[in-house]
């Protein structure tokens, strides 16, 4: 569905230099604090950005070369845009339908009138939540087989954040060849909802791994100075020392648990991925 091969963007000191897929049918997530990367990698993928070299390839062409028509097949929710704040969701659906020749009124309506959103009040005295629900349904609007998801769930509380993660479960399981790339800074939704994740910092991807991996596999230790002296190190990614000696973030957990009876070992998430291999060394 996506692949960059060697994506180098420069913006002054900084130098994005990403190589990564977004295989048929999967949802990827992309990780990384804030000024990694993530939104240079997204703007790539849309064509909005240009590569100073490298290959961006989506639906087997080079992004910037997408036809209008090729560009209805993605859906695109970014969180630094949208439709003009003075706009009502009645004139969205309007302009859709002109946009879109695979639009789904009807199913958009219904959608939209779940989740509460009137369609006779000007975006700009939507709440944050209903802001970011209605751009999630206008990326869904059209059938699309690639969905760009830029934080979606940003400014939900528990509650709709579910209930729009159930609305994309559901889209997946109508399009089963359709790809997502996700961002977000919630980590119980990549979780959730990815089958992979990136994790992108200061430019570089310094990990590529199956979600279900890092939450089965990966762990972390909490090691007593004495102890960490004798520890095999082998399969230790990442260290960070503590007042009581050190955190160690492992892609192997289970290896720790059977050869070092009483050792601290807690189960890996990707807000611990993101804190150990940011800031370990």
């Amino acid at each position: 569905m996506v692949s960059v091969k060697n994506l180098v963007k420069h913006y002054g000191d900084f130098c994005l230099d990403v190589s990564m897929e977004i295989p048929d049918g999967l949802v990827t997530g992309l990780i990384g604090k804030n000024g990694a990367g993530k939104s240079t990698v997204i703007k790539s993928i849309l064509g909005l950005v240009k590569p100073d070299s490298g290959k961006v390839m989506v639906f087997g062409k080079e992004a910037g070369k997408l036809t209008p028509k090729e560009k209805e097949n993605i859906g695109v929710a970014l969180s630094d845009s949208g439709f003009s704040n003075y706009l009502t969701l009645e004139d969205v659906t309007k302009i859709l339908c002109k946009m879109y020749g695979d639009f789904h009124e009807s199913e958009f309506r219904a959608l939209c009138k779940s989740q509460g959103l009137p369609f006779d009040k000007d975006l700009k005295n939507f709440s944050t939540g209903m802001k970011a629900k209605a751009r999630v349904l206008v990326a869904l609007s059209h059938k699309a087989d690639l969905l760009i998801m830029d934080e979606p769930t940003s400014g939900l509380d528990i509650e709709a954040r579910n209930e729009i993660l159930d609305i994309m479960r559901d889209y997946l399981e109508e399009n089963e060849k359709c790809s997502i790339l996700i961002t977000s800074h919630i980590s119980s939704d990549l979780e959730g909802l990815c089958d992979d994740i990136y994790m992108i910092h200061e430019g570089k991807v310094i990990l590529h791994e199956e979600t279900d991996k890092i939450i089965g596999q990966y762990g972390l230790l909490k090691v007593e100075e004495a102890m960490y002296a004798k520890l095999d190190k082998s399969n230790i990614i990442k260290t960070k020392k503590t007042d009581y000696g050190y955190e160690c973030f492992t892609s192997e957990k289970q290896f720790y648990i059977d050869n070092y009876p009483g050792l601290v070992v807690e189960n890996g998430n990707i807000d611990e991925l993101i804190l150990m291999m940011t800031g370990g060394k």
